[in-house]
């Protein structure tokens, strides 16, 4: 595969995973980079980099350093750093952030707690 062609090249995709649109996945994931997730989520996971898509929807709990959510989120969730919720997510349950930024039309449902903790993913 030509990285440069895919625009790739820059990216450090190494400790990370992508479950892409139409993929369910079962189960827990830990990585110490990104998680990429456009699609559907039940578990648990730890990561430094959550990246939730359009089309993502995760349940379970959640422990990350960094955190973007295009998608849905809903259960336990705890970012240690920044959490940006887009106009299009939604975060439903107990979140518990260092910094969090919601954008025009995005929605965080339950209850909130700002935390000054560090995070390490395993």
């Amino acid at each position: 595969m030509n990285e440069e062609k895919d625009g790739l090249g820059s990216l450090n995709l190494s400790n990370s995973i992508t479950i892409g649109q139409g993929v369910t996945f079962v189960g827990s994931i830990s990585a110490r980079g990104k998680a990429f997730i456009n699609g559907k989520v039940t578990g648990e996971i730890s990561v430094d980099d959550l990246q939730v898509g359009e089309y993502g929807v995760i349940k379970g709990k959640i422990k990350s350093r960094e955190m973007d959510v295009h998608g849905e989120i809903h259960d336990e969730v705890s970012c240690a750093e920044h959490v940006l919720v887009h106009s299009t997510g939604l975060i439903n349950g107990n979140l518990i952030y260092g910094e969090l930024e919601i954008q025009k039309g995005g929605r965080v449902t339950g209850s909130m707690d700002q935390s000054d903790k560090t995070f390490k993913s395993k």
